[in-house]
C-alpha cells in the first residue's frame, strides 16, 4: 500500500505571519495538534500544539506572536508514492506520530498519521510506529528531512 492510499487529504495550513492565537483556534476547532506552515505554496515549517504551549510560553510570547516565532523550520516529510510499511518504520525510527505528505514536486498533498494507519492498515503497521514513538529518547521534533 502507498502513502497516498491511506493519508488524510484535507489539510489545514497556517502561514508564518499568522498569529499563534489564530493557529491555536484552528487547531481547537478542527481537533488537531499539528499544522503545516506554508508560504508561497511551499512547506516552510510545522507548528504543533506543544510548540504553542511549551516553546512560546517558555519564550514569554503571547497570543499575538507569529507562527514563524515558534514553528519548526526544518520539516520531516514523506512522498505520496512511498510504501506505507517503509514510512511506518521511518516514523518509528524518528519517533513522530504524523508526517506531511508531498508529491514529486514537493507540494503538500496530505498528512499521514498514526490515526490514518490505525484506520487504513492492519494493526501491526500502527503498532510499529507507536512502539517506536514510545521509546525513551529521540528528538521529539520535526528537525530533519526524511
Amino acid at each position: 500500500m502507498k502513502v497516498r492510499d491511506c493519508m488524510t487529504r484535507q489539510v489545514l495550513t497556517a502561514t508564518p505571519e499568522d498569529s499563534l492565537q489564530t493557529a491555536a483556534k484552528l487547531m481547537l476547532e478542527s481537533d488537531i495538534g499539528f499544522i503545516p506552515v506554508e508560504k508561497d505554496d511551499r512547506l516552510v515549517g510545522m507548528l504543533t500544539d506543544r510548540d504553542i504551549t511549551v516553546r512560546a510560553v517558555a519564550q514569554g510570547l503571547g497570543p499575538d506572536a507569529k507562527v514563524r516565532d515558534v514553528m519548526t523550520r526544518e520539516v520531516l516529510y514523506c512522498f505520496d508514492d512511498a510504501d506505507i510499511d517503509d514510512i511506518a518504520d521511518n516514523m518509528a525510527d524518528i519517533q513522530v506520530r504524523r508526517l506531511p505528505v508531498v508529491d514529486a514536486d514537493k507540494r503538500l498533498v496530505g498528512i499521514i498519521s498514526t490515526g490514518d494507519l490505525a484506520r487504513e492498515t492492519d494493526g501491526e503497521v500502527c503498532a510499529t510506529v507507536m512502539f517506536g514513538v514510545a521509546q525513551p529518547g529521540g528528538t521529539h521534533n520535526q528537525s530533519t528531512g526524511v
